[in-house]
């Protein structure tokens, strides 16, 4: 019976029982696609890892994730927390690390303290921003048990972007993140009016300090098994992305704190530049390992 061995640990986070829980399987060669959705769904995290051997030599490794339900394109914290756990196994060259994924290739850059610890990583998503259909205020309302006074609309729009994979998003008063909560009914009736997003619908809720480089957010995703997100790297990166092509700056740099109301404070660094291609952006953070195992299958 092959035996497979996984980690875990704590993504964007500085220490253990912070931030979004992931797991890897470092070596997933011989599990079928359906044991590895059966494996994602038994550990009921947001998302599980995969590493296979890349397709390109050049590369790192092939990467494939899945949330509960679904095998995800590409994702935020699997990718910083898979490349913080290869380059703990050395498979990194001088701190860098390249993941074949479905939505493209993926740069991870490690980060390592004065003794040469490893603290954490920084990925680049795989595509430039690109926007999508708009909800109402009140469609927003209807997801997150909020009325529609509380979005805000004077930056834009409630808005899909997506830098590899889709996400809603809407700018809501603090007070209003603060008490907002998923109602899946109203997921549900969204995605059915916009025929954008299907069962993985994600809403991603977001307010600013008075600077406006300090962000507080929350994501939901129910329809896919994820009521509430600890720490959504892929989104946050697009948020910095979507907020630069608001203005006409040539780059922007935001801390979000996120999974505050879960008891998992987070803390993801985002950076966003115009690029030949358009508007790119990054998000790192710190990870700490938890769990060693291994399953029999």
């Amino acid at each position: 019976m092959p035996t497979y061995a996984f980690v875990t640990l704590d993504v964007f986070t500085d220490r253990q029982f912070g931030g979004n829980p992931l797991a890897v399987f470092t070596d997933a060669r011989g599990l079928s696609e359906a044991q590895m959705q059966s494996l994602a769904a038994e550990f009921n995290l947001s998302e599980t890892t995969f590493v296979l051997p890349p397709n390109d030599p050049a590369n790192t490794a092939r990467i494939r994730i899945f949330n509960r339900t679904a095998e995800m394109p590409f994702a935020g914290h699997p990718n910083v927390g898979t490349g913080f756990v290869l380059a703990g196994q050395g498979r990194d060259d001088q701190g860098r690390l390249r993941f074949e994924e479905v939505a493209g290739l993926v740069e991870v850059r490690v980060s390592r303290d004065a003794s040469g610890g490893l603290t954490g990583a920084v990925i680049d998503a795989p595509r430039p921003l690109v926007l999508g259909p708009e909800l109402t205020t009140a469609q927003v309302a209807a997801c997150a048990s909020l009325v529609a006074s509380d979005v805000v609309t004077t930056a834009h729009a409630p808005v899909q972007a997506s830098l590899g994979i889709d996400f809603f998003f809407a700018q809501v008063t603090g007070e209003a993140l603060s008490r907002a909560a998923p109602d899946t009914a109203g997921f549900q009736r969204t995605s059915v009016e916009t025929g954008a997003g299907g069962d993985r619908l994600s809403l991603f809720l977001y307010a600013r300090d008075a600077e406006g480089q300090t962000i507080r957010a929350r994501m939901f995703a129910p329809l896919s098994g994820t009521f509430e997100d600890a720490a959504t790297g892929s989104a946050s990166a697009t948020l910095g992305a979507l907020l630069l092509s608001q203005g006409s700056e040539a780059h922007a740099a935001f801390q979000i704190i996120q999974g505050v109301e879960m008891g998992r404070p987070s803390l993801l660094a985002v950076s966003a530049l115009r690029a030949p291609d358009g508007i790119r952006a990054s998000v790192g953070g710190g990870c700490t390992l938890m769990f060693r195992g291994e399953v029999s299958l």
